[in-house]
């Protein structure tokens, strides 16, 4: 019975607990050099991904991020956020793997507002009105970003 309610409570705060709270606004700069507020994408789905460039599976979900936003960037935003990394690191893999969505280094006061961030992957999924209607901790997968858009 402690191990359901373990399993139950877990699900609830890696799935669930989050859900239609307004997501925090910030502004962090890309590494690109472009300022990147929430705000500026009010109307818009939103993934904001806390990802590192040492964690391998945030490294394997980059990909399926990439095909997806380049699929389908007219109906979503993708902003990465790198935790935990050096900017010669973010920049390789950003470029290593085409990625073509902003990214940002984490300034640990987006880490709090959204967090604390405790483990990476970490994605909220943001709706058009700015509310967070998931958190997820984990990998995505190809299917579960799908899911998003429907």
């Amino acid at each position: 019975m402690k191990k359901t309610i373990f399993i139950l409570l877990s699900f609830l705060f890696v799935y669930g607990i989050c859900q239609n709270i307004k997501a925090p606004d910030f502004k962090l700069t890309s590494i690109d050099g472009k300022e990147i507020k929430l705000s500026d994408f009010k109307g818009k789905k939103i993934i904001l991904n806390f990802w590192a460039t040492w964690c391998g599976p945030c490294r394997e979900e980059i990909p399926y991020f990439v095909k997806f936003y380049n699929e389908n960037k007219n109906k979503i935003e993708i902003i990465g956020v790198a935790v935990g990394s050096k900017e010669s690191d973010v920049i390789e893999i950003v470029k290593k793997y085409r990625i073509t969505y902003p990214v940002c280094i984490s300034d640990k006061n987006i880490e709090k507002l959204y967090g604390p961030i405790n483990l990476v992957p970490t994605s909220f999924i943001i709706d058009e009105n700015g509310y967070i209607k998931e958190k997820k901790i984990g990998m995505m997968t190809e299917e579960e970003l799908k899911r998003i858009l429907k």
